[in-house]
């Protein structure tokens, strides 16, 4: 699909993903882990927001999407909330951002858009600070082998309607980008990901010294 049209999928879903306020099933899931979210904090394909509730009100965020309609549906929801907000579209697998700039990157649900996933997270690794965290809340392949079989068989007609991979290992994929996996949960027989990373090239650095 091209990047066009999956723009203009995001834009008609924008209204889909607002009214998910109101009916978050995966609410104790983002509060589990975008707690942890400080300082100057990036999230990228921000949509519409959904994460807000859960940061604390200290940060200073930053939100990327290629959406108009979503950052429209963002910046709107902010004024809800007492952290400071920016935000950029642009598309997240070409946007330049300066290198060791933020303290916290957050993806929720954007590693099954991206083109080329790994390309993406090696991405998060330049960007983040060395000592910061990326914290990933991503739906992927199952355990379950069935249940797997049957998302490999329905992803190129999700892909078509929602320009959304269902069938890839969001495990494997950190595991293969520069990026350190430091702890992960599975829940929903493994469809819901969990992932605490960090810069793998940073750990290596700390041993050395």
């Amino acid at each position: 699909m091209d990047r066009q049209s999956l723009i203009q999928k995001f834009d008609k879903q924008a209204k889909k993903y607002n009214e998910r306020r109101k009916n978050n099933h995966a609410s104790k899931f983002r509060q589990r882990i975008f707690q942890e979210a400080e300082g100057k904090v990036l999230e990228v394909s921000i949509g519409s927001g959904l994460n807000f509730p859960y940061y604390n009100r200290n940060i200073e965020l930053t939100g990327i999407d290629f959406s108009h309609e979503m950052l429209k549906t963002a910046r709107h929801a902010a004024k809800n909330y007492p952290f400071k907000t920016k935000f950029i579209q642009e598309d997240v697998e070409t946007v330049e951002l300066s290198p060791n700039s933020f303290d916290t990157i957050i993806s929720s649900a954007s590693l099954c858009a991206y083109q080329d996933p790994i390309h993406v997270l090696n991405r998060f690794q330049k960007w983040c600070k060395p000592e910061g965290k990326i914290l990933l809340l991503e739906h992927g392949l199952c355990t379950n082998r069935t249940v797997g079989w049957l998302q490999k068989l329905s992803n190129p007609l999700a892909l078509r309607l929602a320009g959304c991979h269902q069938d890839r290992n969001m495990t494997e994929i950190v595991k293969k980008s520069n990026l350190k996996l430091i702890r992960e949960e599975r829940y929903y027989g493994g469809y819901l990901y969990l992932i605490w990373a960090n810069s793998k090239f940073d750990c290596c650095y700390k041993k050395m010294k």
